[in-house]
């Protein structure tokens, strides 16, 4: 009984819940959760506080959203003595109908009871007199057992009775089980990989389904989430409907209400012969499909079937009904969702520059995003050419590699501010110094309301005068530092470096150092995501970067980049971006 009253307390999401018999003389609780003493110890009420004897008289609920407003009830010391404010209660009865109580639910504060709750509480409260039912029968058949001989085809009766009711029992509580799992499970979901996975699991009990299936509305179709986990070939086969092909399910979104396919013999009565034998090919005998409403629009359908003939009763419906709304929560949140990331990846793929056509110089770049989705940052790359030089010289390439702070929107939406001021700097300043540029940004930062912060490279190539060699000049805001790989496979980490960037620390004057480049010399830049990992050393992962430099530092720069930006961990934390550069 104790059970049944955090089953009510749980879904009817309530502070107080107890299963209550009412006596000649009093009021027995059975079962209670969130009752203060000295009435949770006595286990009892006296009558002037119960509220449960007005549904024992009229046989009937009892649903009141403030009883401080309801003429019965608004004088009993029950609501001073113990806090009740919302009440709702659903007859308890025995075998033959006679009413023994009630199931409660209480709130100490007004409340408007939604249309599925007291239905729920109605289910739980069935599934409560069947177990009273069974102890009730279980007292009798002691009692039977005891008597004459000739009662035995009585007591028979009453086994098979109890038998019955054992059943009805355990699929109330089944039921009730499966809305408190929708609840908890579906409550956490993050994209709609996530809230088909966890549909696999949710149905459980005699009745459970052999197939449950999710399709997402999309204008004139429907489109079938497929299992990411367990591969269903025959699933894949159907994997978008237009809303009128003659399927339950895109009956069930058309004309906007529940769906029920007990057998072959209707479906083949009712539907296309392509659905026969899909269905056919899926081993289903029984389909209900189920529409999926959002707060603003139908969002899909449910598709829930068994490979046996099963029978979907009035309590049974309305609990998958039930069930669907937590599903369409989880749907229209994970839609919202995947929407929002993949607008994040198109900006900042958007903001992420073309690599230009460089000859001589070779360059190639590398993006990998974070594994968890929401993770959109400001790891970023640019690459452009400068002016011709007045004598009529190519002019020289400048790459930056930068990571601002943050693992959001707002995140990329700096990096994108950044990349362009850092431009303009770059490009109103000849000869181009990055030092130069770099201090013209943090004095811009720190004038600016740009909440920005970061580390980043900033560098420029040049042939040098009479070739064929070239020459780097680097400025580095606190960023890691760059490698160069000469012909001879020898590994330098360019460790010069400032601040890093950041609008509170003010206009600062930054350096820049400068090395020339021997023939055949690769250059490594990247962002902290490559060699971060949480329980690694950094120094360390710097070292096997440059072991991996220095074998694989010959290679074609698109393989390269594949060797290097390899994730060494599967669900990656934060972005990588790697870009490479090769002097002839």
């Amino acid at each position: 009984m104790d059970r049944f009253a955090r089953l009510v307390s749980r879904l009817l999401r309530v502070p107080v819940a107890f299963v209550s018999l009412v006596e000649e003389d009093r009021q027995v609780l059975p079962g209670l959760f969130g009752l203060p003493e000295p009435w949770a110890g006595s286990r009892a009420l006296p009558l002037s506080h119960s509220l449960c004897r007005y549904v024992v008289a009229s046989g009937q609920p009892l649903v009141v959203p403030d009883a401080r407003a309801d003429d019965r009830l608004r004088t009993s010391p029950a609501l001073a003595d113990l806090g009740v404010v919302a009440y709702a209660a659903m007859p308890l009865t025995d075998t033959e109908g006679l009413v023994l109580g009630a199931l409660c639910a209480i709130d100490h504060e007004p409340r408007t009871w939604s249309d599925g709750e007291p239905t729920d509480l109605e289910d739980l409260a069935a599934a409560c007199s069947a177990e009273l039912c069974l102890r009730i029968l279980s007292a009798q058949g002691r009692s039977v057992r005891k008597v004459l001989e000739t009662a035995r085809a009585g007591a028979d009766r009453a086994r098979s009775d109890a038998q019955r009711l054992e059943q009805e029992a355990q699929a109330g509580l089944d039921h009730a089980e499966l809305l408190l799992r929708a609840s908890e499970e579906l409550a956490q979901t993050s994209g709609l990989e996530d809230v088909r996975r966890r549909l696999r699991d949710l149905f459980v009990g005699a009745g459970k389904p052999s197939y449950v299936g999710l399709l997402v509305a999309d204008k004139d179709e429907l489109h079938r989430v497929p299992d990411p986990d367990i591969a269903h070939s025959l699933e894949l086969e159907v994997l978008t409907l237009p809303v009128d092909a003659a399927f339950p399910s895109t009956r069930a979104m058309r004309e906007r209400r529940a769906v029920f396919v007990p057998d072959r013999e209707a479906l083949v009565a009712d539907y296309s012969p392509e659905a026969v034998g899909f269905f056919d090919r899926m081993g289903f005998a029984t389909v209900f499909c189920l529409p999926l409403w959002g707060s603003h629009a139908l969002l899909g359908v449910l598709a829930i079937c068994w490979a046996k003939p099963h029978e979907v009763g009035v309590t049974e419906r309305a609990t998958l009904t039930a069930a669907s709304g937590y599903i369409a929560q989880a749907v229209e949140r994970a839609l919202y969702l995947d929407e929002r990331i993949s607008v994040a990846r198109q900006l900042q793929e958007a903001m992420l520059t073309d690599l230009p056509l460089t000859d001589p110089v070779e360059i190639s770049a590398l993006y990998q995003p974070a594994a968890d989705g929401e993770m959109i940052g400001g790891d970023w790359y640019d690459a452009y050419s400068l002016p011709p030089a007045p004598s009529g010289e190519p002019g020289a390439l400048m790459v930056t590699v930068g990571d601002i702070t943050g693992h959001d929107m707002h995140a990329a939406t700096v990096m994108g501010q950044i990349r362009s001021m850092l431009r303009q700097a770059t490009l109103d300043h000849p000869p181009y110094s990055p030092a130069t540029a770099l201090t013209a940004l943090d004095a811009a930062c720190s004038i600016l309301p740009i909440d920005a912060s970061g580390t980043l490279v900033h560098a420029r190539l040049d042939l040098t005068d009479g070739g064929p060699g070239w020459t780097l000049t680097w400025s580095n805001a606190g960023h890691p530092p760059p490698l160069l790989r000469t012909p001879d496979g020898r590994v330098t980490i360019l460790v010069e470096h400032d601040i890093l960037l950041h609008g509170g620390l003010g206009p600062f004057h930054r350096t820049e150092a400068r090395r020339d480049l021997p023939p055949g010399s690769t250059l490594l830049f990247y962002t902290d995501g490559l060699i971060e990992r949480r329980g690694h050393d950094i120094d360390s992962a710097i070292a096997r970067l440059v072991a991996l430099l220095a074998r694989h530092g010959d290679r074609p720069l698109d393989e390269l980049l594949d060797r290097i930006g390899r994730p060494a961990d599967p669900a990656p934390g934060d972005d990588v971006v790697v870009l490479a550069l090769r002097v002839p």
